[in-house]
């Protein structure tokens, strides 16, 4: 078996052939289907490891070893030798009782756990023997050569060799709330998991664009599988009420039995009691002191601490889990789709002439536009009408309703959140059909597209804020065409970077209406700037009370995410951590 442990953290620094050599592939070809099967035999499936079934008998006896457990059932045993049988059921009741309340929620913890396990894909396409074949994701090995298209969920860990305008939404490993661009080159050492943007990670999912990579890590040896070892590993700990439960029924048990004792002992020799008649009162002593309905008061009162947070949600996977939430003093909170919406939502527009606030959030077209709290009518203002609608043309994304009603987007989640503006909007109808289009690229960060409108053919670019305004020579503003003002608009890019939002910009450029082709070189001159669109993704208003409630509780509440710094500080003044001007980094931890 050829070890492959040294270069483990290591492929994101090596160029792709050095990583194709290394694992003994091709990749044109791929494995062959021989050594493909042999590399299966020797490293396994491409499966998370099987936690080994506890027998669940076992299981059950388990939640019976507790010191206090232990004196309910001496209670329970001295209450039948003394024939106080109803007693002796009552008895045995709640210690059942209190064990089958957590067996059964635990269980159901257990399972929701296990569905981890089915965020790996189902199946993947590779090249086997220069094939393209269809496989089990669970039979990729090491080496085998993976094909990626929009909608495919990664199966693997993967060193790309090769990408076209690919994006992968990676948002459950880095909390990054945009799809990352992925490219081949080699990046240095240091670089953290969100900024490897040569490798594609297991159960992420492509949004757009193709790729190749080779497969690097299976099963438990991915990010993925380290998650969860890292879940299944945790070591348990005794929470304080237990604590202090164990150390109370320790000196009860020996505080009864010495008592016991010491009566017996001075009844007999100093009273001269029979020494049956002394045993059973001593019994019936033990018995009295014995507090049995204290295990019971304590698993009722969890039992309903789980049940209250089972209707928020929360899954607590052991009963006195429930009590270490009394002692919480700081939570730590992911940021992508915990404390925000990981819904992308337009919230600034701005033209030459003004800055509108968008209402609403996430991908529902629930909203409107405003300036200074007063909606607009976008049909009324020409640069506005502009911008939007070229949002809304130089878009490949949909968005639609599933079938319990909610809003999703279809392709990329910042075209989807402009398709909402566009819906919030109510713009008139227009005659508008796409002739011709130009991809967008990460080399060049926009996307054009020549489409006719009516009688006239226009181009309407769409990108990077920054990309477009070298491409522009004017800009339109409420009184027509004007020079174009550079260092107006990196003021406004800079400000709005400041709260945290994400800039795409917008242009076009009126053609010639025999034109029916579209090239970069029709892009060298005569480009008109419209505006700028702000985009967060929102945080969700029931964490934003819940953050609240925990500071007035004593609780300090610390965000982590993968996002960058400035987005980070600026969604955690919103919501209320931090303040605003200070985030630390991974490199500085």
């Amino acid at each position: 078996m050829e070890d492959y442990t040294p270069y483990k953290d290591k492929w994101y620094t090596m160029p792709s052939g050095e990583v194709i050599e290394l694992l003994h592939t091709d990749s044109q070809n791929g494995l062959t289907e021989e050594e493909a099967a042999r590399r299966l035999e020797e490293y396994g499936l491409n499966e998370l490891p099987h936690k080994k079934k506890e027998n669940l008998f076992l299981r059950f006896l388990s939640y019976f070893n507790d010191v206090l457990i232990y004196v309910l059932l001496v209670a329970a045993l001295i209450t039948a030798f003394l024939g106080h049988y109803t007693d002796t059921i009552i008895i045995v009741l709640v210690a059942f009782i209190n064990a089958l309340i957590g067996f059964i929620q635990e269980n159901k913890a257990e399972r929701a756990l296990d569905k981890i396990k089915n965020l790996l894909s189902l199946k993947t396409i590779v090249i086997r023997g220069g094939k393209k074949v269809e496989i089990d994701s669970t039979d990729l090995t090491l080496g085998d050569i993976v094909t990626l298209n929009p909608g495919d969920k990664v199966p693997a860990d993967l060193r790309l060799v090769k990408t076209n305008n690919l994006k992968i939404e990676e948002s459950m490993l880095t909390g990054e709330s945009v799809p990352s661009d992925k490219f081949i080159e080699t990046v240095g050492e240091d670089t953290p998991l969100g900024d490897q943007d040569n490798m594609a990670f297991s159960s992420t999912t492509v949004t757009s664009g193709t790729g190749t990579g080779v497969v690097t890590s299976i099963g438990s040896d991915t990010e993925l599988g380290r998650i969860n070892r890292l879940i299944s590993e945790t070591p348990s700990i005794t929470t304080p009420l237990l604590q202090q439960t164990n150390k109370l029924g320790k000196v009860i048990s020996i505080a009864i039995v010495a008592i016991s004792v010491l009566v017996f002992l001075f009844g007999y020799f100093f009273r001269d009691y029979p020494t049956g008649e002394l045993l059973l009162s001593v019994i019936g002593l033990a018995v009295a002191a014995i507090p049995e309905g204290l295990p019971a008061i304590l698993s009722i009162i969890l039992a309903i601490g789980v049940q209250n947070m089972a209707k928020r949600n929360a899954i607590i996977r052991n009963l006195p889990s429930v009590e270490t939430l009394g002692a919480v003093s700081v939570i730590c909170s992911d940021k992508t789709g915990t404390l925000t919406k990981n819904e992308m939502t337009v919230q600034t527009l701005i033209t030459k002439d003004n800055e509108y606030q968008v209402t609403g959030s996430g991908y529902a077209p629930e909203g409107e536009i405003e300036q200074d709290g007063v909606p607009v009518d976008a049909n009324e203002n020409e640069v506005l009408a502009n911008l939007i609608n070229c949002f809304e043309y130089c878009n490949d994304a949909t968005i639609g309703q599933d079938e319990a009603g909610n809003w999703k987007v279809n392709g990329d989640p910042t075209e989807g959140a402009l398709i909402t503006l566009y819906e919030k909007a109510n713009l008139t109808d227009r005659d508008v059909k796409r002739i011709a289009e130009i991809p967008f690229d990460s080399s060049y960060k926009y996307m054009a597209v020549l489409a006719r409108l009516c009688e006239r053919k226009v181009i309407f670019i769409k990108g990077a804020p920054d990309r477009l305004i070298r491409l522009a020579q004017q800009e339109k503003n409420d009184d027509g065409l004007d020079e174009f003002d550079c260092g107006y608009w990196y003021n406004t890019i800079n400000e709005l970077a400041q709260r945290g939002q994400r800039l795409i910009g917008a242009a076009y450029k009126e053609v010639d209406p025999s034109q029916n082709t579209l090239e970069m070189n029709d892009l060298c001159e005569g480009i008109i700037f419209l505006g700028i669109a702000g985009i967060i993704d929102p945080p969700r208003p029931e964490a934003t009370e819940a953050i609240r409630a925990c500071k007035n509780a004593g609780i300090n509440v610390k965000m982590i995410t993968g996002d960058h710094i400035e987005t980070a500080k600026a969604i955690g003044a919103q919501m209320g951590i931090g303040d605003g001007k200070h985030a630390l980094e991974g490199r500085d931890l």
